[in-house]
């Protein structure tokens, strides 16, 4: 289970420009989050994001630290692992994934972890580089990009593992550098024994100039709650939003 956060803006800004002053409420969630943290910034003159990431605790990481005072984009991720059972805490398994010019990040589980293998097409089979089911997601979500175009590309693989596999969510961010896609897709009574209700919700706000989206925990009063079965779809050179059905 993980915490993600990202932004889009209609210039270049910080994370806590963006987010506002309650960004350590936020990297606080990875007090308990703490098997890695990871940063893709995206920068329209560049084919690949940018990727920094490591597995270990972001709040006690200088080089968290670093990323986040110094980074200054108009698009980034931002992920906190809470390792699932069973997959190891090492880099190849922390998020963002960054690949053909996409960034992303997912919080929840696919069982088993490889169950979307056969799915993957063979252009991108060959990239898995670690043992998490969150990197076969990215992947099968490539693949029915390349069938279906970008957002019917999101919305065809999200619609086929509700339908045909075991998760507890499938929640992510995608980015690329036109988009950035957040999915909210759930299931309620699979939250961690421990965690409250809201634990799988995501939030976003708008201003003039940006816009946010994260998960829950932490003080995010005024914030629109994307609803669960539903994707957000950002145009990042207008900031023009679409929520749509799954």
């Amino acid at each position: 289970m993980c915490r993600l956060l990202g932004y889009v803006s209609l210039k270049p800004e910080s994370f806590a420009q963006a987010v506002g002053e309650k960004l350590p409420e936020f990297i606080s969630l990875s007090s308990l989050h703490c098997d890695g943290w990871g940063v893709a910034t995206f920068d329209q003159k560049s084919e690949e994001p940018h990727l920094t990431r490591a597995p270990e605790v972001a709040q006690e990481s200088l080089t968290f630290q670093e990323t986040i005072s110094t980074t200054t984009t108009d698009a980034a991720l931002l992920h906190l692992r809470w390792a699932t059972a069973g997959l190891p805490v090492n880099e190849k398994n922390t998020h963002p994934f960054v690949s053909h010019g996409y960034g992303f990040a997912h919080n929840g589980g696919i069982n088993p972890a490889t169950v979307l293998d056969p799915l993957i097409s063979e252009k991108y089979r060959n990239e898995i580089q670690g043992d998490t089911d969150s990197e076969r997601y990215f992947y099968f979500m490539l693949s029915q990009i390349d069938k279906f175009g970008l957002v019917e590309g999101v919305l065809s693989a999200v619609r086929e593992i509700k339908e045909k596999f075991d998760f507890s969510s499938i929640n992510a961010m995608l980015m690329n550098e036109s988009q950035f896609i957040t999915i909210c897709e759930y299931d309620p009574s699979r939250n961690p024994d421990w965690a409250p209700n809201d634990y799988y919700d995501l939030c976003y706000k708008f201003n003039q100039g940006d816009l946010v989206v994260a998960s829950s925990g932490w003080d995010q009063e005024g914030w629109i709650n994307l609803p669960n079965h539903h994707v957000l779809v950002v145009d990042r050179a207008t900031l023009h939003q679409q929520v749509l059905a799954l």
